[in-house]
């Protein structure tokens, strides 16, 4: 059950009270018999920044500026090529067997 602020408004006593929805509010002051209205403060808690919106989570979701964030890069498949080292023997690096002088045969 929720807790309600009251204040008078002829003499100023506060007081808590915890409430039903269902309840009717509080009228009378038990200081001073005044009349009495409810307090509303600001909110317990505040969700800031991205990621507290079910749209924040799908790609192309808007930023706080307005704009749509980017996709996460993938790497090209160049790249990915680039980074492997030459497992073959025959790659356009290396120098052809014909055109060696060592005295060994060469292997196949």
């Amino acid at each position: 059950m929720p807790t309600y602020q009251y204040a008078c408004t002829a003499c100023g006593h506060q007081l808590e009270a915890v409430q039903s929805f269902s309840d009717e509010p509080l009228s009378v002051c038990p200081a001073c018999e005044g009349k009495l209205r409810k307090l509303f403060n600001s909110v317990g808690i505040v969700f800031k920044g991205s990621g507290f919106y079910r749209t924040d989570s799908r790609s192309g979701a808007k930023d706080s500026t307005g704009g749509t964030t980017p996709a996460p890069a993938q790497k090209s498949e160049s790249a990915a090529k680039e980074t492997k080292p030459a497992t073959t023997a025959a790659s356009s690096t290396s120098t052809p067997a014909a055109t060696t002088t060592s005295s060994a045969p060469a292997k196949a």
